[in-house]
């Protein structure tokens, strides 16, 4: 018997959907299957198995007697897991499939491979990840109106206009780079490295939540993230008196 997190038993009601409505959640098949075979067995204290342990290890009189509760929040501890340490090629194709559903535009963005790099660390599951990652295609749809009025303000235009400058002119578009210029210009400007990198960070997502500073404006592309920043000067501009 599987339980509900109240202790009744499992059903709709639960949200108890079918294996392929997992997937369209963007749980990993290997968190799936380690995660139902713990659900009534264990071994020790063990908790991740790879499908080749389950095989060596799984033995039916094992089996708890207990009835078992669904857990989503150790499913997706598990699959968090998955994700971090799945083929690269694997996650990349199957983000691939959840940034389509979202009709994004896949040619108008980072390279798959590099944006699961950044990405694999901050999300539960790939569904997560998509939604996380959608700042880096087409066009930015606006601010969060929090972000920008505590970060898109007069005082943090001076900072921008620095960066821009100095991003502008970087040789070749890598991390390394891009961060020696958000450095430099915060120096520049004599103001801590937050004070710029929050600005900066909403000026180009549209919110102040995403990777570091430097992965993000790696995944955004020079081009682009020039464009957000000279918007969002303009957006200060209009909001009030930059001098």
């Amino acid at each position: 018997m599987i339980l509900g997190s109240d202790g009744q038993r499992l059903s709709k009601r639960h949200g108890a959907v079918s294996v392929m409505q997992f997937r369209e959640d963007g749980y990993l098949p290997d968190a799936l299957i380690n995660y139902l075979v713990r659900l009534g067995w264990s071994h020790g204290d063990q908790e991740i198995f790879s499908r080749e342990e389950l095989c060596k290890l799984f033995d039916l009189a094992d089996v708890n007697r207990a009835a078992s509760v669904f857990d989503m929040d150790k499913l997706s501890w598990l699959n968090q897991h998955y994700i971090k340490n799945a083929d690269s090629t694997l996650l990349a194709g199957l983000l691939e499939e959840q940034l389509g559903k979202r009709g994004v535009d896949l040619g108008d963005g980072p390279d798959m491979h590099v944006l699961v790099e950044v990405q694999r660390e901050r999300a539960k599951t790939l569904v997560e990840m998509a939604e996380k990652s959608l700042f880096a295609f087409g066009a930015l749809d606006g601010y969060t109106e929090k972000a920008a009025r505590k970060h898109l303000k007069p005082e943090a235009a001076a900072g921008l206009r620095a960066v821009r400058e100095r991003l502008a002119g970087i040789a070749s578009w890598r991390t390394d780079t891009i961060h020696e210029a958000v450095v430099s210009s915060a120096e520049a400007v004599e103001i801590k490295l937050g004070k710029l990198a929050q600005p900066l960070r909403v000026a180009v997502t549209g919110s102040d939540m995403s990777p570091s500073i430097d992965a993000t404006l790696l995944l955004v592309g020079r081009e682009r993230t020039l464009e957000r920043i000279d918007a969002a000067l303009a957006y200060i501009a209009d909001s009030g008196d930059t001098s």
